[in-house]
């Protein structure tokens, strides 16, 4: 949306005509339409700001983020005025629904990170119990042969599957973290080292033989 609202500039000014553009959760304004291109004067997040009405002026609204950015805003009439609102409101409301959303499927993703970070642990630990049981068997320690549990038990098959298992969780980890977290962090490199001055390989100094005679 987008139209001429009167902007509350200062004591000596008062109220002046601006051109305001609502769009993608912002409402910008300019000193005309005609100066549009010039580019803003001045703008402000409608989801972090409280939309407010006058409660005896009905063409005036102010958008305010406490303590920070105050909006004091006049319409033309009372029915311009309940356009912007109606506006401003749903613009509001969208972005608050989508940033619900987000936080939720953050937050359900991060509480499954943690399940399969869990299993992880599981396997690893089992992973490494039979790693070590297979080195303390006495087969082990005489020959490579395929180690058996007593009852016939191919320990080979067990780690086999246990690897398999583990390294399908971690994959399952890393899907979870690529949806969860932007690919900006997965893939931020480390900041630069600092410069190190290059080392120049000293010469040994060669010392004159003496020669007794």
């Amino acid at each position: 949306m987008e139209g001429v609202l009167y902007k509350w500039t200062n004591y000596l000014s008062g109220w002046q005509p601006r051109w305001f553009v609502l769009e993608g959760g912002t409402l910008s304004y300019y000193d005309s339409q005609e100066d549009a291109w010039k580019g803003c004067k001045g703008s402000i997040k409608i989801s972090v700001c409280e939309i407010q009405v006058h409660s005896s002026d009905i063409t005036r609204m102010d958008l305010i983020i406490p303590g920070e950015q105050y909006f004091y805003l006049k319409s033309i009439n009372a029915a311009e005025r309940q356009k912007w609102l109606v506006a401003l409101g749903s613009a509001k409301a969208c972005l608050t629904d989508n940033r619900t959303k987000k936080e939720k499927e953050l937050h359900e993703n991060t509480e499954a990170l943690k399940t399969k970070m869990s299993e992880l642990r599981l396997y690893c630990d089992l992973l490494l119990q039979q790693v070590n049981k297979i080195k303390e068997s006495p087969e082990h320690a005489e020959s490579s042969t395929t180690v058996e549990e007593p009852d016939n038990i191919d320990m080979g098959t067990l780690v086999k599957s246990t690897c398999t298992t583990f390294l399908k969780t971690l994959e399952e980890c890393m899907q979870i973290a690529s949806k969860t977290f932007s690919s900006e962090l997965l893939h931020q490199t480390p900041p630069g080292s600092p410069p190190v001055a290059a080392i120049k390989p000293h010469k040994a100094s060669v010392k004159p033989k003496v020669i007794i005679m």
